[in-house]
């Protein structure tokens, strides 16, 4: 928000009395309101905001004025990601410096994450942590939808999304699983009718809703979904007046499946590109905001309609078109300067009214965060581990009928029954068929409370693979071929307070630490992309078969994929929200 002061600068910067900090010239101006091509436009800035645009804009060049000509360049919008979960390995700070450099001046951040740990007080922490970073950060609070009977009672009180929906650096609710919804839960109502009544969006995830389903789930209040991975399904979302958000990053690429979309659709206004998410290694190696764009526009978008899909249209459903999104008088002054529509390589990047990158080279460095002392110490945990403690006991010797998870891709399961033959009346994992033991263990209750169930997909020949990162509650995961290396995979996270372990024959192979929250380092990105690397290649040489070994344990917790999930208090279907038995008979 502008002050008075501020507001009369820009005016009188527009008439000429005053002159601009920063002034582009002789560009091609990509006009995201009307759609068209400004040849030979300007753009005067003015503290960090856009004072004027025209092609008369030498008014507004004094002595002291930075000048930039665009001459053959198109000047466009900063990039807008609307719905991204950052709160991954590194910091905000750590994630900018390659994020802004590509041309991305607005991130919009899940913060489900670091809730569960840390409470409201580690999303306030995490967004002072955003404040005075040379690209706006803003978040959205997680409703706190859970398969943990205890996270569910335990974690973020109603009184406290009150107060988080007052802030003006959170922008609404994050996004609440259709099924969640269903019957008219009240608790999730009230928190959609509070964001609503303060204007702010609630975030969808219709995930395999359709018809009835998804028009009950329209009607409780949500305003978006990131969810839909077919041409009709973005139909559908758009037609019931949904703003749809079209993933292309770390957890899904669903680019490719609306292919031609502007055939079927005369309108793409409520249209957005967004990442969902992306791994350190696209983030560092490609880009963030930048290489979507560019793929968005290489699969046969209209440059200028791609163009409006990370700019104006999520500025639109943010609510914050009055500030971001274009380039217009009063704007922020966040713009991207690039060769031509065709080519999204940043030469220049203009953010909060600074040069903040040129020709990907950072001109205005991120600001590095200190965390307090009590983000890393969330785990109650206080027992150690055993090999005993991944024993799965029956009673008798005869055969078992059990039901096991069964890994189909990298996130989905399915439900899957087997017969195995327990020894001295122990269930034992089973590498000749695949069948590995997995275990879910509450860290922040003080009992260690913990399930212990069977696993098929993820290929180990040995060894184990455990993490403190586990979606919507507060559990470590470890898969595993071998009860002591699970015990030792889980008593190093544990030492560690937080972070990924891959162990074998009694030895750590690869660990990489994550001690804020469980989820976040310090360490620079660099680093950590070296450490995401080698426990991606050493759970590989254990045989796991999936290309991100974080995702695909992360998941396997959530309510939001199908079918067959797992936490502290067993196995659960997600079709049902129910409880199910792993020994059958």
């Amino acid at each position: 928000m502008m002050d008075l002061q501020q507001r009369i600068a820009l005016i009188r910067t527009a008439e000429g009395s005053e002159k601009a900090d920063l002034v582009i010239i002789n560009g091609t101006l990509v006009n995201v309101y009307s759609g068209e091509l400004l040849k030979g436009y300007g753009v005067a800035v003015r503290g960090e905001h856009i004072a004027y645009i025209g092609k008369d804009v030498e008014h507004s060049v004094g002595p002291a004025t930075e000048v930039i000509d665009a001459t053959g360049k198109i000047v466009v919008p900063g990039f807008i990601d609307a719905h991204i979960h950052m709160c991954y390995y590194c910091s905000p700070g750590e994630f900018l410096k390659y994020s802004l450099k590509g041309g991305t001046t607005t991130i919009v951040t899940e913060l489900i994450e670091l809730s569960f740990p840390l409470g409201s007080r580690g999303i306030i922490e995490y967004m002072e942590s955003c404040r005075d970073q040379p690209a706006k950060i803003f978040g959205v609070i997680p409703t706190m939808v859970t398969l943990s009977s205890r996270a569910a009672e335990e974690t973020i009180s109603r009184e406290e999304i009150r107060g988080l929906l007052s802030r003006k650096d959170l922008l609404g609710l994050g996004e609440t699983y259709w099924q969640a919804l269903a019957g008219g839960n009240a608790r999730l109502l009230e928190y959609f009718g509070e964001s609503g009544e303060v204007g702010k969006v609630i975030s969808g995830h219709s995930a395999g809703a359709k018809g009835r389903k998804l028009a009950a789930y329209v009607a409780g209040g949500v305003t978006s979904c990131h969810e839909p991975i077919t041409m009709e399904e973005v139909l559908e979302r758009l037609r019931l007046g949904l703003h749809v958000l079209v993933r292309e990053g770390e957890i899904r690429r669903d680019l490719g499946a609306i292919r031609g979309i502007q055939k079927r659709a005369a309108d793409l206004r409520r249209l957005s590109l967004v990442s969902d998410g992306v791994s350190l290694k696209q983030l560092v190696e490609e880009g963030h905001m930048d290489i979507i764009l560019q793929r968005a526009i290489d699969q046969g978008l209209d440059p200028v309609t791609a163009i409006q899909m990370v700019t104006i249209n999520p500025a639109e459903y943010l609510n914050l078109a009055g500030c971001l999104g274009g380039i217009a008088p009063g704007r922020c002054a966040d713009m991207v300067i690039i060769p031509d529509l065709h080519t999204i390589q940043a030469e220049y990047v203009i953010s909060k009214g600074r040069i903040a990158a040129r020709q990907k080279e950072l001109l205005v460095q991120p600001r590095r965060h200190v965390y307090p002392s009590w983000m890393c110490q969330y785990m109650r945990i206080r027992k150690k581990f055993s090999p005993e403690d991944f024993q799965i006991r029956v009673q008798g010797d005869g055969p078992a009928k059990v039901r096991v998870i069964e890994q189909v891709t990298g996130l989905v399961t399915k439900e899957s029954f087997h017969t195995v033959l327990p020894r001295a009346g122990m269930i034992e994992a089973d590498t000749g068929r695949d069948l590995l033991k997995v275990s879910s263990i509450d860290f922040q209750s003080r009992t260690a409370k913990q399930f212990v169930g069977l696993i098929k997909g993820h290929g180990l020949k040995k060894g184990a693979i455990a993490t403190s990162m586990a979606w919507d509650l507060t559990n470590i995961v470890v898969v595993g071929a071998d009860e002591e290396d699970m015990a030792l995979a889980v008593n190093r996270i544990v030492e560690m307070q937080g972070g990924i372990v891959v162990s074998a024959a009694g030895q750590i192979l690869a660990e990489l630490p994550l001690p804020i929250g469980g989820y976040l380092s310090n360490a620079s990105i660099e680093e950590l992309q070296r450490g995401s690397e080698k426990i991606q290649l050493a759970a590989a040489g254990l045989g796991f078969p999936f290309a991100a070994v974080n995702i695909t344990l992360i998941t396997l917790t959530t309510p939001a994929i199908p079918f067959l999930r797992i936490c502290e208090d067993g196995l659960i279907d997600v079709r049902t929200g129910g409880k199910v038995d792993l020994i059958i008979s």
